[in-house]
């Protein structure tokens, strides 16, 4: 089946209203994007943001009246012009897969490599990730998940246990499986990143060494590793019980960090951890930093 898409910018339009007009005219899916360059990757609990500028989606059938839903929209919001739109007709197509048209193989560091299905390694000795992140936030293209990713390569995992704080996709505890983790817990509020990281888990064949859990009072025990790849307002907040998961003498990572923001997170963490250098990386006009270092012993 094709489909007809209507895709307009809200501006200042309210967006649950728009929505309900897209609703009320038919439309089979509704998404809401980045019209401009400010993304939001990590809300707090019960927090639903927007973005600056926000554009919204919508897929009709091909029989949909879109001139019927432009008058609508300018009915229902008392306006007399819309923003900016456009209308397209598009070719049916397994749409749940589309990222894939730009999601290459990735290594990171010496041995590990994010594939899509489909896809290879180079190198005997390569340790693969296969990945769909599907509704949960981590590729690897980000340049947070990057360096943790790199960080664990660099480890000697053997027989340790991880936990991943935060885990979006997953992607983070089961390249740490792969990597010798005799067993990791991966923990996500989102129910959607838990649903993705259990798909992924299976994928990898390790999802009787994952436990994945939705409420951080869940996790009962201390882990030789934990990463933790949020941004700093939560990691600055959740200091203490973050740094209560790390076994005595064992690692920590923290990412999801502005340069900008180093210090007042250090400053969380300094009754606890003792940190390595920063290890900073650049991506889409932004700074982002990755602290890793031990839990002081005692």
């Amino acid at each position: 089946m094709d489909w007809r898409q209507f895709v307009m910018n809200l501006e200042k339009l309210d967006p649950d209203k728009v929505e309900e007009v897209f609703v009320r005219c038919g439309a089979q899916s509704i998404t809401f994007t980045d019209a401009g360059n400010k993304p939001v990757l990590e809300p707090m609990p019960g927090e639903t943001p927007m973005w600056h500028d926000t554009r919204i989606t919508g897929l009709f059938l091909p029989a949909a009246d879109l001139v019927q839903l432009q008058d609508e929209l300018r009915h229902s919001l008392g306006i007399d012009e819309l923003p900016a739109f456009e209308v397209a007709e598009l070719e049916d197509r397994i749409w749940e897969r589309e990222w894939l048209k730009d999601f290459a193989p990735m290594q990171f560091g010496k041995r590990l490599w994010i594939l899509p299905e489909g896809t290879s390694a180079a190198g005997e000795d390569a340790v693969v990730v296969l990945l769909d992140p599907g509704l949960a936030f981590g590729t690897g293209t980000h340049a947070t998940t990057a360096l943790c990713l790199e960080w664990l390569d660099s480890l000697s995992l053997d027989g340790s246990t991880m936990l991943d704080y935060g885990c979006g996709s997953g992607v983070l505890s089961i390249a740490a499986l792969k990597l010798g983790c005799s067993n990791a817990v991966a923990m996500d509020i989102d129910p959607q990143a838990a649903t993705a990281t259990r798909i992924n888990a299976q994928r990898n064949k390790v999802a009787e060494r994952l436990l994945v859990i939705e409420n951080a009072e869940q996790i009962e025990t201390r882990f030789d590793v934990v990463i933790a790849n949020i941004l700093a307002s939560p990691l600055i907040e959740l200091a203490e019980s973050i740094a209560a998961c790390v076994k005595s003498g064992c690692l920590l990572a923290l990412s999801g960090i502005l340069s900008e923001q180093v210090d007042e997170v250090l400053a969380a963490y300094r009754p606890w951890i003792t940190f390595d250098e920063p290890v900073v990386r650049k991506q889409g006009g932004q700074s982002w930093a990755r602290l890793a270092g031990h839990r002081i012993e005692g």
